[in-house]
């Protein structure tokens, strides 16, 4: 199943141009045309699905099976420090495009990227009271 104006169901038919990396019957790896380093590329579902929160677990599990395979090539080919796997939910989360992706992201000590979210110490008292809502 595609929606008709999504540009990765569009990759994913081979009805848009895309540097595809690999492909199966149930996903796509290409390179992302706004990379945040050398090599950074996405893994989606060929089918259609919004995000995170309404994947189904078993093609969940095929793209996050094709993005490890992607990661561990990134790792043998290109020469990084380490690699990123990225999933952004929600516009509030980061979503731009609304077709369930994985970021794979090449690091190299000393590239632009960072994430805005610096770890610090929370509030004991808020992370139990979190802790008790999600349980």
């Amino acid at each position: 199943m595609s929606e008709a104006n999504c540009v990765f169901c569009q990759i994913a038919a081979h009805e848009l141009p895309a540097q595809i990396l690999a492909e199966d019957d149930r996903t796509v790896s290409f390179m992302d045309i706004n990379p945040a380093t050398r090599g950074h590329a996405l893994v989606i579902p060929r089918r259609h699905t919004r995000n995170l929160l309404e994947i189904e677990p078993d093609e969940l599990s095929a793209v996050t099976l094709a993005a490890q395979r992607l990661a561990k090539r990134v790792d043998e080919r290109l020469v990084v420090d380490g690699i990123n796997l990225l999933n952004s939910c929600g516009a509030a989360g980061w979503q731009t495009v609304f077709h369930f992706h994985i970021h794979v992201i090449p690091r190299y000590v000393g590239d632009p990227l960072q994430l805005p979210w610096r770890p610090t110490p929370g509030d004991p008292d808020e992370i139990a009271a979190a802790a008790e809502q999600l349980r």
